[in-house]
């Protein structure tokens, strides 16, 4: 390669990490910190040299359009190391930036990192010109619903959602109470390399909202037949998770006139009771507690509250499918001729039911953005994703586990059947979900060697090889943890098995060699 300089090392360490696969273990934001990409090699990318070491400066300027802040559903990282004070300090500039002016809500989740966040947040906001309102401990879906409804012109969710303890993030809202499109997520994330951010143009302030929780609880409640719940007198169980829909269901369940059963209700940021997300696997608490109290029905939510998964009068958990499709059939059968968003990894039956309403199914990538935002776009009525997260366009276009548990309540006092009746009414679904750890590099390759195998395969996000009408795997690297999620649907409980088994061991004989 000949005689270097020091920005030619630069380049190279970039050149090797591209080699490797997209992603790899150094951020873009960490190398700008440290000011690695200094205005040297940008200058010379005219050079007509030869040599390596010009190719290898084209290549860092295209990775650096590669690379990401945002991931599936906002910018996440570990607080302290990847997400640490200084980061979230520039991060949120650069939303202020992108704002411009105005006012602006910010809520956090009960993660033990999150108050000290958003002292930095409405300081950062307060300096880029924005007035700062915050809420307190929200969950993600009541921040949304009051940028919304209380005239905001964005808000600020501090949560990471299911992830670990560990970890923390940031997700924006528009003015509209949704998520800001992929669009406008590179807008910030160009703001923020390019650190071109809005000097102080007036003395910004931080104020205090108190309504936020108030004015959710009651918009949920006028999409029901409140009186017609109320005379079923439910019993209900809630797996609080340690999250914050503490703040909500609970005030929302009795306001119901339901009685309610709950366990892991204290906010408690290290996930004591069950972890952060909800799955089968851990929610076994729930279901004796449903089977205890002869409940009606259980729910477990997710840290932040915008997921809800759940429990039927037997003591059985339901699938994020499976539960959608029946509200997909309640909400269908009264309002024909809608549209339904949902993501690739989603069960097949949807189609089959929206045919019976002459109603449309349209699908996005994996992610509660990419469906939200096809939801406004088309003015769809529901959205769905296969990990219980449900959106009733009416209300707003987003997860809101609240607003699902309102929904599956107002569909039982409608009916003559239980939950685990009327779910047995539908068509059987067998779709199931697993995961692997593994860095981006090694799910690429998982990836590109299951491509060599399944050539036809749908690679609009990661890969989707469908068998035939009933029988088909999903691989997909995660966008908010170092893991590689698998999906599988099939025509029976054994042909699952076997099609996930037999998936398994090709993507691990990748992961070995």
């Amino acid at each position: 390669m000949g005689s270097v300089s020091d920005n030619d090392i630069y380049a190279y360490v970039i050149f090797s990490k591209n080699q490797s696969g997209a992603g790899g273990g150094i951020r873009t934001h960490e190398l700008l910190r440290d000011r690695v990409l200094s205005p040297a090699p940008l200058t010379r990318l005219g050079d007509s040299r030869n040599d390596c070491a010009a190719t290898v400066k084209f290549i860092a300027i295209e990775l650096v359009h590669m690379e990401k802040l945002f991931g599936t559903n906002g910018v996440r990282g570990i607080f302290g190391k990847d997400f640490n004070l200084e980061f979230i300090h520039n991060l949120v500039l650069s939303v202020g930036t992108y704002f411009k002016e105005g006012k602006i809500l910010v809520a956090y989740d009960g993660r033990n990192s999150s108050e000290i966040i958003s002292k930095v947040v409405s300081s950062a906001l307060n300096f880029s010109g924005l007035d700062c309102y915050l809420t307190g401990l929200l969950p993600t879906p009541c921040l949304e619903f009051a940028t919304k409804k209380l005239g905001y012109d964005g808000g600020i969710m501090i949560t990471a959602s299911h992830n670990p303890p560990e970890y923390n993030g940031i997700k924006v809202v528009a003015s509209d109470g949704v998520e800001i499109s992929r669009d406008d997520e590179k807008k910030i994330e160009k703001i923020f390399f390019e650190k071109s951010w809005n000097t102080l143009s007036h003395i910004a302030s931080t104020h205090h909202e108190q309504n936020a929780d108030s004015v959710y609880v009651t918009a949920i409640k006028s999409h029901l037949d409140v009186s017609k719940i109320k005379n079923r007198h439910f019993k209900v169980s809630l797996d609080l998770g340690n999250g914050v829909q503490a703040v909500t269901a609970i005030r929302l369940c009795r306001e119901l006139g339901c009685e309610v059963f709950s366990i892991n209700e204290e906010i408690d940021g290290n996930f004591p009771g069950r972890g952060s997300e909800p799955t089968p696997e851990n929610l076994q608490s729930l279901s004796e507690l449903v089977k205890s109290t002869n409940s009606d029905l259980g729910i477990a939510f997710d840290g932040d509250g915008d997921r809800s998964i759940f429990c039927d009068n037997e003591g059985k958990i339901i699938t994020g499918d499976s539960s959608a499709i029946l509200l997909c059939n309640y909400l269908l059968e009264k309002r024909p001729e809608s549209k339904v968003v949902t993501c690739l990894n989603s069960g097949t039956n949807i189609e089959n039911l929206t045919s019976q309403t002459n109603s449309k199914v349209i699908r996005t990538k994996v992610g509660s953005v990419e469906v939200s935002r096809k939801m406004v776009d088309e003015n769809a009525l529901i959205g769905f994703e296969e990990n219980g997260g449900f959106m009733f366009g009416p209300h707003n276009q987003v997860r809101d586990g609240a607003m699902t548990l309102a929904l599956m309540l107002d569909l039982l006092s409608k009916s003559e059947y239980t939950i685990a009746e009327n779910i047995k009414r539908l068509p059987q679904s067998f779709t199931r979900k697993t995961k692997i750890k593994c860095t981006k590099d090694e799910s690429h390759l998982v990836i590109e060697h299951l491509l060599s195998e399944f050539s036809d395969s749908d690679t609009t996000d990661g890969i989707k090889i469908v068998i035939d009408e009933k029988n088909w795997v999903m691989v997909r690297p995660s966008g908010t943890e170092p893991i590689i999620r698998i999906y599988a649907e099939s025509d029976s409980q054994k042909n699952l098995d076997d099609l996930l088994s037999m998936f398994l061991e090709k993507i691990k004989s990748v992961l070995v060699r």
